[in-house]
C-alpha cells in the first residue's frame, strides 16, 4: 500500500477559520483573477496567513519550503502544490493588494468577520507601533506616489534610533481584540497626526450606526488640534499629565477626600468641566497599586536628587564671595531648584582676608572680607508626600452620558486598552514573518503589513470563539504547568496540536480515504470547542 504522510498539526485550526470567514472568496471577489495562475489571489494570501500563524521561523520568500510537508490539497483545493506559493505570486499578490488599496481591503474582511461571528464593536480602541526595518528601499522622492509609505527614520517605540520604521494604526474591538481597521504610515508620523486624521474619518462611519459607537485611545487622542472632531464623536481617553487642570483636579480631590470606592484597589471621584470647548466629564481615579508603585519610583528619585544636590553644595562650600548678599543668593538659586529636599541650617561664615602673604601680624590692615556657605539639606516630607499622591491619580475624560456609561465602567473599558497592545505585540512576535519585513518595496511592505493585520483578525477570531464556547460550557483545558483554565491563548493550543499526521492512500487525495494519526482526546476536545470547517479537516463529527 502506498501512504503519504503529511503534517497537519494545528494548521487545520487556522485553514477552517478561514474558510469560515470567507476571506478567500471575498479578496477574489475584488482582486484580479488569471485563468493560467495556479492560485488565485485569495489562495496566495491564505497562503501568507498560514505562514505567519505557523510561526515556523521562515521568512515569506521560504513559504515553497514551509508548504512541503503540509497536506495542501486538504487544507486547500485538489492541485495546489507547495511551489505555486513563490515569491513572484505572493509579490504579484501583494501588489494587486496595494493597487486595490490595503486599508479598503482590510476592512472588508474585517467587516464580514465581524458580521458572521458576531463582533461587538460598540467600542473601538485606537492606537499606533512603530515596526524596525533594515537597509534601503526602492523609493524615489521624485517619481514617488503619494499614497506609497516612506520608510524613514522617526520616533521608535521598538527603542531603535539607528534603524528606518514604518508606523503602523489599529483600531481593535474589546470583544475578543478583533482589529476592525488597520492603516500604514511614513515613518516620521506623529501619533497626534494619525489619531486627528482617524478620528475625522470616524466621524461619518459612527453616524451611519445605529448602535451606538465609542473610540477609546490614550493620551495622545486629547489635542486641542483633534478638539473639532473629539466633539463629534463619543470618546474616552487619558488626559495628558502636561495639561495644567489635570494636576490642579488631581490636587483638589486628593484634598476633599470625597473618593467613591469601587473595589480594593480603585476609588474616583466625577468632575465636570468644559475644556478645549467640549463639556466633558473627567473621573479623577486613585489607584492603591499606582500608590505603590510611585512611592518606589519617588524614593529612587529621591535619593537621586539627594546625591546631586549634595554634590552641588560641597562645590558651593568651596566658593568665597564678595558679600553676603551674593553668598545667599547663590544658596538661594540652588534651593529654589529642589524638589524633594529643601536647605536646612544654613551658616554664613565671614573670612577676612589681609594683605601681604603668610601668618597676619596683629596690627595688619584687612583687605577684604570674603563669605561662605554652609549649609544641610533635608527631605521635604511634604513635597514627597503630594509627588507620591499625584502619581497614584490619572484622569480620564468622556462625553459620554452617565446614563450610557457610569463611571465605573469608563475604567473598565479603558482598561480594556490592553487589547490593542496584546494584538501589537503579536504582530511583534520574532516568530510571526520572521524577516518577512526585507522586502524592499514599500508598496509591498505596506501590504504585508495588512496581510499580518489578517493573520491577526484570524488568530483573534478564532482564539474568542473558543473562548466563548468553552465558557458556554463550562469547559477548560490543562494550561503550561498542567493547571486547568477557561481562558486559554490560541498560541498555547496551537503547541498542544504538534504531531498530527495526515496519512493519504495513494498518489491521489480523496477525502475519504485519509486517515490522522495522534488525534487526542484534547485535541478532538478544542477542535469541538472551535468548531466550524476545523471539525472537517480534523474528521471530527460534531457533537454537543
Amino acid at each position: 500500500m502506498n501512504l503519504k504522510i503529511k503534517r497537519l498539526d494545528h494548521h487545520g485550526i487556522v485553514a477552517g477559520v478561514i474558510e469560515d470567514l470567507q476571506i478567500v472568496p471575498l479578496l477574489d471577489q475584488y482582486l484580479p483573477q488569471d485563468e493560467k495562475q495556479e492560485i488565485t489571489p485569495g489562495e496566495a494570501v491564505k497562503g501568507m496567513i498560514m505562514n505567519g500563524l505557523g510561526f515556523a521561523n521562515r521568512p515569506l520568500s521560504l513559504s515553497p519550503q514551509f508548504f512541503t510537508n503540509l497536506p495542501l490539497e486538504h487544507l486547500f483545493r485538489e492541485g495546489v502544490k507547495a511551489e505555486h506559493f513563490n515569491r513572484h505570486k505572493l509579490g504579484r499578490t501583494l501588489d494587486q493588494c496595494f493597487d486595490f488599496g490595503c486599508e479598503s481591503l482590510f476592512s472588508l474582511v474585517s467587516q464580514q468577520a465581524c458580521e458572521l461571528e458576531s463582533v461587538d464593536k460598540k467600542f473601538n480602541s485606537l492606537d499606533t507601533t512603530s515596526h524596525s526595518l533594515t537597509g534601503e528601499y526602492a523609493f524615489d522622492d521624485e517619481d514617488s506616489d503619494d499614497n506609497v509609505i516612506k520608510i524613514t527614520h522617526g520616533y521608535s517605540k521598538a527603542h531603535r534610533p539607528d534603524l528606518k520604521q514604518v508606523v503602523q494604526e489599529i483600531i481593535v474591538s474589546q470583544d475578543g481584540g478583533v482589529p476592525l481597521a488597520c492603516k500604514n504610515w511614513d515613518g516620521n508620523s506623529a501619533d497626534t497626526a494619525i489619531f486627528k486624521a482617524r478620528s475625522k474619518a470616524l466621524v461619518s462611519e459612527f453616524k451611519k450606526s445605529a448602535a451606538p459607537k465609542y473610540l477609546v485611545a490614550d493620551c495622545k487622542l486629547y489635542h486641542k488640534a483633534n478638539a473639532e472632531f473629539l466633539s463629534l464623536v463619543k470618546f474616552l481617553t487619558l488626559i495628558p499629565s502636561t495639561i495644567a487642570l489635570e494636576k490642579e483636579l488631581i490636587a483638589e480631590s486628593i484634598a476633599d477626600e470625597q473618593w467613591v470606592k469601587i473595589n480594593a484597589n480603585y476609588q474616583y471621584v466625577v468632575k465636570k468641566v468644559e475644556h478645549m470647548g467640549i463639556k466633558q466629564r473627567w473621573i479623577v481615579i486613585y489607584s492603591s497599586a499606582a500608590n505603590h508603585r510611585a512611592a518606589k519610583t519617588i524614593t529612587r528619585q529621591v535619593e537621586r536628587a539627594k546625591v546631586k544636590v549634595e554634590k552641588e553644595l560641597f562645590h558651593l562650600q568651596a566658593q568665597r564671595f564678595a558679600c553676603k548678599t551674593d553668598a545667599q543668593r547663590a544658596a538661594d538659586k540652588i534651593g529654589k531648584k529642589l524638589k524633594y529636599h529643601q536647605i536646612s541650617d544654613t551658616q554664613y561664615i565671614e573670612h577676612k582676608v589681609y594683605e601681604g602673604k603668610g601668618r597676619p601680624k596683629k596690627d595688619a590692615e584687612v583687605k577684604r572680607i570674603e563669605w561662605q556657605v554652609n549649609a544641610e539639606i533635608e527631605e521635604n516630607t511634604i513635597a514627597i508626600k503630594q509627588a507620591v499622591e499625584q502619581k497614584s491619580c490619572f484622569i480620564l475624560a468622556t462625553n459620554i452620558d452617565e446614563e450610557e456609561l457610569s463611571p465605573e465602567e469608563i475604567l473598565k473599558h479603558y482598561k480594556a486598552q490592553s487589547e490593542v497592545e496584546r494584538g501589537f505585540r503579536f504582530l511583534k512576535d520574532p516568530l510571526f514573518f520572521v524577516s518577512s519585513l526585507f522586502i524592499k518595496k514599500p508598496s509591498r511592505i505596506d501590504a504585508l503589513l495588512m496581510v499580518m493585520t489578517l493573520s491577526l483578525l484570524v488568530y483573534s477570531i478564532a482564539q474568542r470563539r473558543m473562548r466563548a464556547n468553552m465558557k458556554k460550557v463550562e469547559a477548560t483545558i490543562p494550561n503550561q504547568i498542567n493547571q486547568e483554565t477557561a481562558a486559554p491563548t490560541l498560541r498555547w493550543v496551537f503547541q498542544c496540536f504538534d504531531g498530527i499526521n495526515l496519512l493519504q492512500q495513494g498518489d491521489d487525495y480523496i477525502y475519504d480515504q485519509t486517515y490522522l494519526d495522534g488525534l487526542t482526546e484534547l485535541r478532538q476536545k478544542i477542535v469541538n470547542l472551535i468548531g466550524g470547517h476545523a471539525m472537517h479537516l480534523y474528521k471530527i463529527k460534531k457533537v454537543t
